[in-house]
């Protein structure tokens, strides 16, 4: 679903507000996509920019991987311990 704010007011070029609106509703892979072909073709500077920007908003941070791993080894923790207890 798409959210409130996330598309920039002026997207700089049409294909720049297609890959925007792929974003939007959820399709952040064919987004990246669109965006690396943009780069790819020697873009305007206002398209360089917001491609730029859909790249880095389009990427996972590497806090969220920490966060999992240390769920995973709680996990792990745990059931070691029932398994141990019983």
């Amino acid at each position: 679903m798409a959210k409130g704010g996330q598309t920039p007011k002026d997207p700089a070029s049409p294909r720049m507000q297609a890959a925007w609106k792929l974003k939007d509703s959820g399709d952040v892979v064919a987004a990246r996509r669109e965006a690396e072909r943009i780069l790819a073709d020697n873009p305007s500077p206002d398209d360089k920019a917001q491609a730029e920007e859909l790249l880095r908003r389009g990427v996972t941070p590497p806090v969220l991987y920490s966060f999992a791993a240390l769920a995973a080894f709680i996990l792990v923790l745990l059931v070691v311990l029932a398994a141990t207890r019983y």
